[in-house]
């Protein structure tokens, strides 16, 4: 071995860059490890994955979602540049304890778990009734809450078409899986981005969530039929949040109308928002590249 590449070796060794062990390897929500953390009597599942530095970015997840049911495409790329949570709450996935049928003791569970990681100052991300529970959580908790993304979701007395959704995604013959339709457009654009989107979350085959049966189904119903139901003519909680919040949906959201999205972004008081085309109400999967773009800036600025 010449002199100059044994040198440039041994700098390597020093400098402790000579091939990347398996413990530094890029994690992936696909393959991370699930841990636990249990408070006040829930043994809460989630997963971490990118920096260890920097303020985290917790998923509040769907009617019936699961962390299995977060696209890798969208956590993956945002755990590039940040701490990234997604967890069970309580009764759904690996997540212990009964189920909560409404969105303010969800919103309680959740700030349980986040405050028993230890953590003083998080980011949302809330989608579909998410966005409840974190609407909820940046008004409730100012001190703990730094910035918010609401996406796919709507504001409390905002309307829904939930079962009318349902039934019809239901009700299609040989149909793989439902998101196909409540999350994506129909057109051709929409079609392929569905069966992009069902092979990315279907990608992780080992140590899966269970999936959510009907007593589940029936809690989250309610949570979220009663929350969009129940007038809030004053808007009180959006107008008790007062941190920047970036509000995300689809052109035509067929299940929490678009116009709710509207609405959350006329009443906060620091708000943006972004409409993308062609979409329903998983718009954040569909045009994932660039909606990964739009949170970054957002969550660095």
């Amino acid at each position: 071995m010449n002199k100059y590449l044994k040198s440039l070796l041994l700098l390597a060794e020093t400098l402790s860059i000579v091939e990347p062990s398996a413990a530094s390897a890029i994690e992936k929500l696909e393959t991370v490890p699930t841990k636990y953390i249990e408070t006040n009597g829930v043994k809460f599942s989630y997963r971490t994955l990118g920096s260890k530095s920097g303020t985290p970015l917790v998923f509040l997840q769907h009617f019936t979602g699961t962390m299995d049911s977060w696209d890798p495409a969208v956590v993956n790329a945002l755990a590039k540049t940040r701490p990234v949570i997604v967890f069970n709450n309580r009764g759904v996935g690996a997540t212990n304890g009964a189920v909560a049928d409404n969105i303010a003791d969800m919103t309680k569970d959740a700030c349980s778990f986040i405050t028993a990681l230890g953590h003083k100052k998080v980011d949302l991300l809330g989608f579909s009734m998410g966005g409840f529970v974190a609407q909820e959580l940046a008004a409730q908790h100012p001190e703990l809450v730094n910035k918010v993304i609401l996406a796919g979701t709507t504001h409390q007395g905002g309307g829904n078409n939930l079962m009318k959704v349902l039934g019809e995604a239901f009700s299609r013959a040989n149909a793989p899986d439902p998101r196909d339709y409540l999350f994506f457009s129909q057109t051709d654009a929409g079609k392929k981005a569905a069966g992009e989107f069902l092979s990315r979350v279907y990608a992780r085959t080992k140590d899966r969530d269970p999936e959510s049966g009907k007593a589940i189904a029936d809690a989250h119903g309610k949570a979220l039929i009663v929350f969009t139901s129940t007038p809030d003519p004053e808007f009180k909680t959006l107008k008790a949040i007062n941190q920047p919040v970036l509000v995300v949906t689809g052109s035509n959201d067929t299940m929490l109308n678009t116009e709710g999205s509207i609405t959350m972004y006329k009443q906060l008081k620091n708000a943006q928002l972004v409409l993308y085309p062609d979409s329903n109400h998983g718009s954040i999967f569909q045009h994932h590249d660039s909606f990964v773009n739009t949170a970054n800036f957002f969550l660095s600025h």
